[in-house]
């Protein structure tokens, strides 16, 4: 390729990135001025961006695009001058001409000099006054697939692509904010969050190194206190100098080794600190990355919605809220398929033709509102209007007649139960086939997709005053986050989205019908099912009695899985699975924990599959019932020692659900007394503490020859790094801040420091 050719292909890939904002430009004032014609902000952005574009076409020598924007420019002019009211026909006819110059300016579409000259022929008839022919509404045209890249702000210094020799497929531009941004390709977006979360566990290997050196360096000052009590003891005795000299170099050795190991170790814990503080900004920033406004898949659906409705001869309106709603960018690509059904239903199905609405007391122009929002993780959506709704008796209706369900069934059916049907493969209430509706592929789709995302979507309704689809979905398929369980001795994770709860089941809780086993839940019989089982594990010894349960639902399916223990929510960084594996039964993908290891994701609806196939062949074991063992191991005691009532509640209420005891003292001076007069095998304290602080009660301990080598852990609303140093160098050995303190991370904690419960 010729520089002058490297160049011109430059030239034409930034007119085609400058045609997809103005047309956005244009697409979003044309719809404006359509309710308001004499909008003087929205003419003069439509006018500078037709003007625009037609500066730049002339400039990369397309011909085609300057004679369309041209004549788009002169209505525009004419508009703003007062000798032109923009009817409804030149809206159509500007919208067409939008939609003419985006395809001028992609690459690979071709648009022949006829459909130009019939343009400009239509525009040149439309600002003559003395003809004003009517434009025929426009049928929607489908979307352009997105391009296969993703605009990502970058930090200063400013990226620079490498120098290559083939044409340039990074370019930065302005935005409308001004703003530099950077194209880059979505794999490289996807290696870099890979990267960043691996970063991320691989600083988390570094609590355990942590925890060995503290308990390093408490075995070496419990060293220097035998020392100390044995050179007492010899002092009665005529030592030879040899001797004394022996015991002074040991000291002496003892002490340096001391300090050096109570440097290094916090050396150690400042770098484990940082690398662990930076390696989440990273992710934070790589995943924020290949997040984009809910905005960006709605960028043809307003205009959809409106060329459907005239279409149809209805007058109908979208209003959007939450449109700076953050998203990853594969929700949004995969959002926009199931979204375009529903709206296209809302506007069919729901709105009424004008006539029927001003009858029934409605504004002539139906109203459909789009919502999106953050809920614990998810992105709601809410997509409602205020339509005709569903009509529940012809619904009924067409479930009998097309033999779903027998008579005296449908009409017991409630109306929550008749909506599911609108989501089977193949039903419609239409009769016959038309351009928009009845070819049987709709709401199953919808709910097909939504599910690809592990979602959820439902159907509510009112008569006479419209329906509502609410959709659920997670904000990145990134990460997701899931209830991590232990299975045959290994961690497996249930994504949250499908689990309804989890539960401990007693004995006498598991009841046998019809040889399979159930418990009692929300008022109906579930079925219970060996985790072991479906995964092909070979069952693990649990320590309690009662047997662990995590409830799943798929639709109308429920059964609770029976685990060997709750490790606990994790958010996981999803890591797909090898090409080469195939489909692996009842597994979607697998993430890596805090301590590196390897976590598989489960495929709630595989497994959901797996539980129907053992129970029609048979196949399906009983899960072995534990009774009351007669002899018990000694529970563990862990002393809460906190001067605030809800956080000593809280730490005691979780220990004594994971199985221990627990004791709680008010403050330092009544942790003291607890500890001289009861046995612990942990200390968790506060620092700042009236009578006496946390970093007092620890220093007391430590000097005690009984309770030196009791394991400490300091709980505290301070994370600064200051902090931190001062609770481990008074004997600490682990250090949680409140600040970040969620139940998993305390429980964790224990477990790491003293184990399970039982002894």
């Amino acid at each position: 390729m010729t520089p002058d050719q490297m160049r011109d292909a430059s030239l034409l890939e930034l007119f085609s990135l400058e045609a997809d904002a103005q047309t956005q430009v244009l697409s979003t004032g044309l719809l404006a001025l359509e309710r308001n014609p004499t909008q003087a902000d929205q003419l003069e952005a439509c006018m500078r961006a037709a003007h625009s574009l037609k500066g730049a076409a002339r400039i990369v020598g397309v011909d085609a695009g300057v004679s369309v924007a041209h004549v788009m420019e002169d209505c525009l002019v004419s508009a703003q001058e007062g000798r032109l009211y923009l009817q409804p026909e030149h809206i159509d006819a500007l919208l067409q001409g939008t939609d003419l110059l985006m395809r001028i300016a992609t690459p690979g579409n071709s648009v022949g000099p006829v459909d130009i000259q019939a343009y400009v022929a239509l525009m040149e008839r439309l600002l003559d006054p003395a003809q004003p022919p009517a434009v025929p509404a426009p049928k929607p045209e489908p979307e352009p697939a997105p391009a296969p890249f993703v605009e990502v702000l970058p930090q200063e210094p400013e990226l620079v692509p490498p120098v290559s020799s083939e044409p340039p497929r990074q370019n930065k531009r302005m935005t409308e904010g001004g703003e530099r941004v950077l194209r880059v390709t979505a794999e490289r977006l996807n290696s870099l969050l890979d990267l960043s979360s691996k970063s991320l566990v691989e600083t988390q290997r570094l609590k355990p190194h942590l925890a060995s050196m503290q308990r390093l360096k408490r075995i070496q000052s419990n060293s220097l206190r035998a020392l100390d009590t044995l050179d007492g003891h010899l002092k009665h005795l005529d030592l030879n100098l040899e001797t004394q000299e022996a015991l002074a170099d040991t000291r002496r050795l003892l002490s340096e080794a001391q300090t050096l190991l109570a440097d290094k170790n916090a050396e150690l814990d400042e770098y484990a600190w940082q690398a662990g503080q930076r390696a989440q900004v990273l992710y934070d920033t790589a995943l924020a990355c290949r997040m984009r406004p809910f905005a960006d898949v709605l960028a043809g659906q307003v205009r959809m919605v409106r060329d459907l409705g005239r279409s149809l001869g209805k007058q109908v309106r979208l209003e959007i809220e939450g449109e700076k709603t953050q998203v990853d960018r594969d929700v949004l690509e995969k959002l926009e398929a199931p979204l375009t059904h529903l709206l296209r239903n809302a506007v069919d199905h729901g709105i009424e033709m004008p006539e029927q609405r001003v009858l029934a007391g409605k504004p002539a122009e139906g109203l459909i509102r789009l919502r999106a929002s953050h809920q614990a993780g998810l992105l709601v959506l809410e997509l409602s209007d205020d339509g005709n709704g569903v009509d529940l008796e012809r619904l009924r209706g067409t479930i009998v007649d097309r033999n779903l369900s027998p008579v005296e069934t449908a009409l017991r059916l409630s109306e929550e139960e008749l909506l599911t049907f609108l989501f089977l493969p193949g039903f419609s209430l239409r009769d016959k086939v038309t351009e928009v509706s009845g070819r049987g592929v709709g709401l199953d789709a919808v709910q097909h997709m939504v599910r690809q995302l592990r979602g959820a979507v439902v159907l509510e309704q009112t008569a006479g005053q419209g329906s509502r689809f609410h959709l659920e979905v997670p904000l990145t398929l990134s990460v997701v986050r899931s209830l991590v369980v232990a299975v045959g001795e290994e961690a497996y994770a249930f994504p949250l989205a499908h689990i309804e709860r989890m539960c401990d089941l007693a004995p006498d809780d598991i009841v046998q019908l019809e040889g399979r086993q159930h418990f009692w839940h929300e008022g109906r019989h579930v079925g219970l099912v060996a985790a072991s089982q479906l995964l092909q594990r070979p069952p693990g010894q649990t320590p309690s009695d009662t047997l662990k349960v995590v409830v799943i639902r798929e639709r109308d399916a429920v059964y609770g899985i029976a685990v060997e223990r709750f490790i606990g929510e994790r958010t996981l960084v999803v890591l797909p699975l090898d090409d080469r594996l195939g489909k692996v039964q009842d597994i979607s993908a697998g993430a890596l924990l805090d301590d590196g290891s390897v976590v598989l994701i489960v495929d709630v609806e595989d497994m959901l599959r797996s539980v129907d196939k053992l129970l029609n062949t048979g196949r399906l074991e009983r899960i072995a019932r534990r009774s009351q063992q007669a002899t018990e191991a000694p529970r563990k005691r862990v002393l809460v020692v906190d001067d605030s009532l809800t956080v000593r509640e809280l730490q005691r209420k979780l220990l004594l659900n994971r199985g221990y005891e627990v004791a709680v003292a008010v403050d330092g001076m009544d942790g003291w007394n607890a500890l001289r007069s009861e046995d612990f095998d942990l200390l968790i304290t506060d620092i700042d503490m009236p009578r006496m602080d946390g970093i007092e009660l620890v220093t007391l301990l430590r000097r005690d020859s009984r309770l030196q080598s009791l394991p400490v852990m300091v709980v505290s609303y301070k994370d600064r790094e200051e902090d931190r140093r001062r609770g481990l160098d008074a004997g600490a050995d682990y250090y949680l801040a409140k600040a970040s303190f969620h139940d998993d991370a305390l429980l964790d904690a224990v477990v790491e420091l003293i184990g399970g419960a039982r002894a």
